[in-house]
C-alpha cells in the first residue's frame, strides 16, 4: 500500500476502523514520509491494546487513538493527507456516509486507499472461492474459534458487498476523483484508491 501513498513529505495519516492499530504501524514502518497518524474506532477495548503497541515501538509522540465512528469521524475537515480503512468498509452501516467522511477530513490532493474483500472476476477461481467460504471456511474456522456463525457472516458480507467496479462508483458518489480498484490475489481482496480533487 505504500506506494500508493500520496506525494509529498510529512504525510498526515488517518486510519478508520483501527482497532489496535496495525494499520498505521505497518504503514509508519514502511514509509517514514508518514511522520504523524491518529486511528479511530468505537471499540475502546481495541484501541487500548493499541495504545500498548504503539508505546511498546516507541511512536506514542506521532500516534494517537480516539473512539469515534466512521460515519461521523471526530476530526476536522482537510486536515489529512492520506486517509485508509483495512476491512472494515463492510461493516459501516452507511457507506457512502463513511465514504463521504475519509473524503471530508482529506486535503485537496490527499488520497483514500480502502483495502477490502471482493469477488474474483476469473469464472474458474470464483466458483472454488465461493465454494471454499461457504462450505469450509465456517467449519474450518468454527473448529478453531469455537464461532461457526462469525464465518458464515463473513462469507455472507463478501458475497453481497460491492465490489470491483461498484466499489469504484461509491467512492464516485462520496466525493472522490481518479477512483480505480487494484485486485489483489486473483481478486479475493482489492484495493480501492481514490483522490480529493484539488
Amino acid at each position: 500500500m505504500t506506494s500508493l501513498l500520496p506525494e509529498g513529505e510529512r504525510l498526515r495519516l488517518l486510519d478508520v476502523a483501527t482497532g489496535t492499530a496495525d494499520q498505521i504501524l505497518t504503514l509508519m514502518d514502511a514509509a517514514p514520509r508518514i511522520t504523524e497518524a491518529v486511528g479511530v474506532d468505537m471499540s475502546e477495548g481495541m484501541l487500548e491494546k493499541g495504545r500498548e503497541k504503539i508505546r511498546a515501538r516507541g511512536r506514542a509522540e506521532q500516534v494517537q487513538l480516539k473512539t469515534g465512528d466512521a460515519t461521523a469521524i471526530p476530526e476536522p475537515d482537510a486536515a489529512y493527507d492520506v486517509c485508509t480503512i483495512s476491512f472494515g468498509i463492510r461493516n459501516v452501516e452507511n457507506v457512502v456516509a463513511g465514504l463521504s467522511e475519509m473524503r471530508r477530513v482529506l486535503r485537496p490532493g490527499g488520497r483514500a486507499l480502502v483495502l477490502e474483500f471482493s469477488q474474483p472476476t476469473a469464472r474458474w477461481f470464483r466458483g472454488l472461492y465461493f465454494f471454499y467460504l461457504r462450505h469450509i471456511l465456517p467449519v474450518v474456522g468454527g473448529w478453531f474459534s469455537g464461532d461457526r456463525e462469525a464465518y458464515r457472516y463473513l462469507n455472507v458480507t463478501i458475497e453481497t458487498f460491492p465490489s470491483g467496479d461498484a466499489f469504484c462508483a461509491l467512492m464516485r458518489t462520496a466525493g472522490f476523483v481518479n477512483v480505480r480498484a487494484i485486485p489483489l490475489t486473483l481478486g479475493i481482496a482489492s484495493i480501492y484508491l481514490g483522490d480529493a480533487a484539488a
